[in-house]
């Protein structure tokens, strides 16, 4: 028993190690750079003011902000309810399958995925190129028109990230005791009715916490439309959000410290969000 605390911290070090080198440390090599200037001295709030005023910095904030209403929405909305659904799955065997093929999308990497959708939405080779001509998209081109992007953006961002989190709904519903539920169906509940007062109020701890990662995930958007700029020749605009615009900044324009301004924006705003969630949610709140 003497040796339990130091084989714990043993299994925290590696942890705090990487967190120290890829968390720590680069966001405050970050702050650093958006407080000064090109020439190391204290630039106060003229990095973030400059920033903000580039041509391409609001628009950059209003796709971010449609993409991520598209995509929280969607994300609640559906993996809340294929969780639910698929915990009605009588048979252990299909409920296992089908689990396992909704994670399987999010094995792919973020740019493999994103590859796989390109595939998918060109008309000349997609295997619903009928389907896409069906809807009046007979090229490339118009399927990716910017304001389609917001959605293609969350599709392939739900494509890839729902899976998970619906098998982490699908264990919070599992640790849901059988006796409330049962209690429920003898008080004459239906299935309607036992998902919405019973197990959606109490997986509403797990639902917040998908929503705050998601969204701090979702401010980084980068891969989808810079590979779909690509792709497109330019098509889809290389400032599409506003990681585009910092990375734009950084290595097109040589200026580190806009984009450091950008990234620590991004950071506040994230803690903001986390913080409000969890205050008005009572998520640490003992049930």
């Amino acid at each position: 028993m003497k040796f339990a605390p130091r084989a714990g911290h043993a299994f925290v070090a590696g942890y705090l190690v990487l967190l120290a080198a890829f968390g720590i440390v680069p966001v405050g090599y970050a702050i650093y750079f958006a407080f000064t200037s090109t020439s190391n001295y204290w630039a106060g709030l003229s990095n973030f003011t400059a920033a903000a005023r580039d041509f391409r910095y609001l628009p950059a904030v209003e796709h971010v902000g449609l993409y991520l209403v598209i995509w929280l929405v969607a994300l609640v909305v559906f993996v809340t309810g294929l969780a639910l659904v698929l915990h009605q799955l009588p048979a252990r065997r299909i409920s296992r399958l089908v689990r396992f093929l909704y994670y399987l999308p999010g094995a792919l990497a973020g740019a493999a995925s994103v590859m796989v959708w390109l595939f998918m939405l060109d008309p000349t080779v997609s295997p619903a190129a009928s389907f896409l001509r069906l809807l009046g998209y007979g090229t490339f081109g118009l399927v990716i028109e910017p304001g389609h992007l917001a959605i293609l953006f969350a599709m392939i961002a739900f494509w890839t990230g729902a899976g998970g989190w619906i098998v982490v709904m699908y264990g919070a519903l599992n640790n849901i005791p059988l006796d409330v539920i049962d209690a429920a169906r003898i008080d004459g509940s239906n299935g309607w009715q036992v998902a919405r007062r019973i197990q959606i109020p109490m997986l509403r701890k797990w639902i917040v916490y998908m929503v705050i990662l998601a969204f701090a995930a979702g401010t980084q958007l980068f891969v989808e439309p810079q590979l779909i700029s690509q792709a497109s020749n330019g098509v889809a605009g290389r400032d599409y959000s506003l990681n585009q615009l910092s990375y734009d900044f950084a290595f097109q324009n040589n200026n580190v410290n806009y984009a450091a301004a950008i990234s620590v924006e991004l950071l506040v705003v994230s803690l903001v969000v986390a913080a409000v969630f969890v205050t008005r949610s009572r998520f640490f709140d003992a049930d």
